[in-house]
């Protein structure tokens, strides 16, 4: 079993969590609000619940990513198998690169096509781009095949976590969960 010093420290899990539990909620609403013959007064709420807690993680993103250059990840357990590393290291990668891609190319496809954002609106925070409808066709386009992509690895990355908390039961999961330091 891992020590608990080697776990990540609260402020690591928590955002973890929150931004897990978040782009957790998003993949759904984000596919359901695309679907032909929803109502409009849901696909208006999905709508907006999506855009603004897309600002939301890439705000999360950018403290997360500050506070992991600040205070690195505890290692892996020696235990753990080289090749699981590269992959744990290729996963952890391109989920943070998904993570900034997916409010980006959603904010670029939404203030090019000159749609609101009513978290930033209010804080009077207008679009930064140009009108542009192929500009926003090409970030449209992007966030579909990121999101899937997006999709693919929170698959790897939930299996991975399963196995090792119930098949391995090596101590990795327990740096990550519970979401506060024992």
């Amino acid at each position: 079993m891992i020590e608990q010093r080697q776990g990540y420290s609260t402020t690591a899990r928590v955002m973890h969590w929150i931004i897990a539990v978040l782009v957790l909620l998003m993949i759904p609403a984000g596919i359901t609000m695309i679907q032909e013959g929803i109502s409009r007064p849901l696909q208006d709420t999905l709508f907006l619940f999506h855009k603004n807690t897309g600002v939301i993680v890439l705000l999360l993103m950018v403290a997360r990513l500050l506070y992991r250059r600040a205070k690195p990840p505890p290692p892996l357990p020696a235990t753990v198998p080289d090749w699981q590393r590269r992959a744990a290291g290729l996963s952890h990668g391109a989920l943070y690169v998904l993570l900034f891609v997916m409010p980006i190319s959603g904010y670029v496809r939404v203030r090019a096509e000159r749609y609101p954002i009513e978290g930033l609106d209010a804080l009077g925070i207008g679009t930064l781009l140009p009108h542009s409808k192929a500009l926003a066709g090409f970030a449209q386009g992007l966030h579909q095949a990121a999101a899937f992509l997006l999709i693919a690895v929170l698959l790897v990355h939930i299996g991975a976590a399963l196995q090792h908390a119930f098949i391995r039961k090596d101590g990795v999961f327990s740096r990550m969960w519970p979401p506060f330091e024992r």
